[in-house]
């Protein structure tokens, strides 16, 4: 079945920069377009970005373009999220998971981001 698992997040300061990874196996992760998406707590679920399965195009949600950037490794079926200029709105738990599927078997648990000084 679909495992999807989450790492990298943790409390970082304002300005501050996280690398998120995403592990990915049980199905062809090379074909699959894959997304990060987060939720904060009292808000609703928001799509970071999303990455289509060369690589070769990307899609960023306004509030994080120009500093985060999304990428994977299909050698090694891994997805990353790198964030940089971090800001307290950016506290919230992400989840990786395939793009377009609302399915929670086809999200990963998802791993704590907090930016706070």
């Amino acid at each position: 079945q679909v495992q999807l698992v989450e790492s990298g997040g943790g409390l970082v300061q304002p300005g501050g920069s996280l690398r998120l990874s995403c592990a990915a196996s049980g199905f062809t992760f090379s074909i699959r377009t894959m997304s990060w998406s987060r939720q904060a707590p009292g808000k609703e679920r928001e799509l970071v970005a999303t990455i289509t399965s060369g690589g070769g195009s990307t899609n960023y949600a306004t509030s994080v373009k120009g500093r985060f950037t999304i990428s994977r490794d299909n050698a090694n079926n891994t997805m990353f999220l790198q964030m940089n200029s971090l800001k307290p709105e950016d506290t919230a738990v992400y989840y990786c998971h395939l793009a377009g599927v609302s399915e929670a078997r086809y999200w990963g648990r998802g791993t704590q981001v907090t930016v706070s000084s």
